[in-house]
């Protein structure tokens, strides 16, 4: 696996994975969150290679199908070596309707699609996505072993869940065998306004399982433009996200550059997911990975935070 010396690498759980702290989350290259340009998504996603990023994250889901169309273009003339992927299972779309199929069969068969997509003979992580709109004894009892199998016979090489819902991840990993689920991925809850994950860092440590964070701007509650008219956060963290966004514009300091800092801050999780579809983002995300934590400001704005610290939300369907 190639790296860089500017990047710093953490180990994934026990996968043998050696993964960028920063890393692509390829959900922006299905057009979910505005219009995207193809090549610009190609591009970006070069850019992300060149600097250092080795871990990809994608899912059916993202545009139903295009994400993984985009990237597998991308990786195409790419060596295999410079790269890790990670996709899901679970979650799916067609004509613009959502699907929900956490079966088995569907399992086995969305993985071979997404090996076909991507431009790959394997799929270094498949996940179990968003098992919060399954049920759960489902996925414990047909989903996981499904891939597990899979898993075995070399077609992936680790299995992970991912989740908004903490108390899933332990749930699920209670009630399967040791070693069937190697990480969580988990978005939102290592941010500025809610650092819930690491009350479970304790718990996934001594299961052995690697921890991925995702979303470090909150689904963009903490970038200076503001947030999407679609976001879910209850009104009043909605307010409290615009003090805070006014309190870094007052003192000249990048909101977002300070929830990046914060989200890769903490050394037991391996790696934080960002999405963009530009390549200059790419390079302004990793600029400010690499800048200092300013603690005085941190606590400043956890001040801000404070009255509705860690409020959370239910997972748009959309």
């Amino acid at each position: 696996m190639k790296i860089s010396k500017l990047m710093e690498y953490r180990e994934l759980g026990k996968t043998g994975m050696i993964v960028s702290k920063i890393s692509f989350g390829a959900s922006s290259l299905g057009g979910i969150f505005h219009s995207v340009r193809e090549d610009e998504g190609i591009k970006a996603i070069h850019t992300a290679l060149d600097n250092g990023i080795n871990f990809l994250d994608v899912s059916p889901f993202y545009g139903h199908l295009m994400a993984e169309h985009v990237l597998g273009k991308a990786l195409k003339d790419v060596d295999r070596s410079r790269f890790y992927i990670s996709t899901k299972v679970g979650r799916y779309g067609q004509s613009g309707v959502n699907i929900w199929d956490y079966s088995g069969n569907k399992a086995t068969e969305s993985v071979y699609e997404s090996i076909e997509r991507l431009n790959v003979d394997y799929i270094d992580l498949i996940n179990v996505h968003d098992i919060e709109f399954a049920d759960l004894d489902q996925i414990c009892n047909e989903t996981l072993p499904a891939l597990t199998k899979l898993r075995d016979e070399g077609v992936v090489k680790h299995v992970g869940i991912t989740n908004l819902n903490l108390r899933h991840f332990k749930y699920v990993i209670d009630h399967v065998p040791a070693g069937m689920v190697e990480t969580i991925l988990s978005f939102c809850h290592y941010t500025l306004n809610d650092d819930s994950l690491a009350d479970y860092l304790d718990y996934f440590e001594e299961k052995e399982i690697g921890v991925i964070n995702a979303s470090p701007y909150a689904m963009g509650l903490l970038t200076g433009h503001g947030y999407p008219d679609w976001h879910p956060a209850p009104p009043s963290l909605k307010r409290l996200s615009r003090k805070a966004i006014e309190f870094c514009a007052s003192k000249g300091i990048s909101i977002e550059q300070l929830a990046v800092s914060f989200s890769v801050s903490n050394p037991r999780i391996a790696t934080t997911l960002f999405s963009t579809t530009k390549p200059e983002n790419v390079i302004k995300t990793i600029e400010y990975v690499n800048a200092p934590l300013e603690q005085i400001f941190l606590d400043e704005v956890h001040k801000v935070f404070e009255p509705g610290f860690r409020d959370t939300w239910v997972n748009p369907l959309v």
